[in-house]
């Protein structure tokens, strides 16, 4: 299946769909958000700012409180995830490939 996505381009983070998406259209503040999620103004607005990475349990939250699965939450967090991997690799070069008869064994 192909990608549409640009891969030269960072995904867009979670948070930055709260920010400039979900806030807006329910015209609520960060923290009417906190108090909604029942968490800290601060972890929240890390979030918005892409400070902090969407956890299973804030994707659980953010889930339940909009009405969407937490999976796409996290699908989004992990497509940001390996984007900034994918751009280092020079931490994985040291690391060499297992050849496939050793797979096989």
């Amino acid at each position: 299946m192909k990608n549409l996505r640009d891969p030269n381009r960072r995904p867009t983070h979670p948070g930055a769909i709260l920010r400039e998406d979900v806030l807006p259209a329910l015209a609520m503040t960060q923290t009417e958000l906190a108090d909604r999620l029942n968490i800290s103004r601060l972890s929240v607005s890390q979030l918005l700012h892409e400070k902090r990475s969407m956890t299973p349990e804030m994707a659980a939250r953010v889930g339940k409180f909009l009405n969407t699965t937490p999976e796409s939450w996290l699908r989004m967090q992990e497509a940001v995830d390996l984007w900034e991997v994918q751009q280092h690799p020079e931490r994985l070069a040291g690391i060499k490939p297992i050849k496939a008869e050793l797979i096989a064994a």
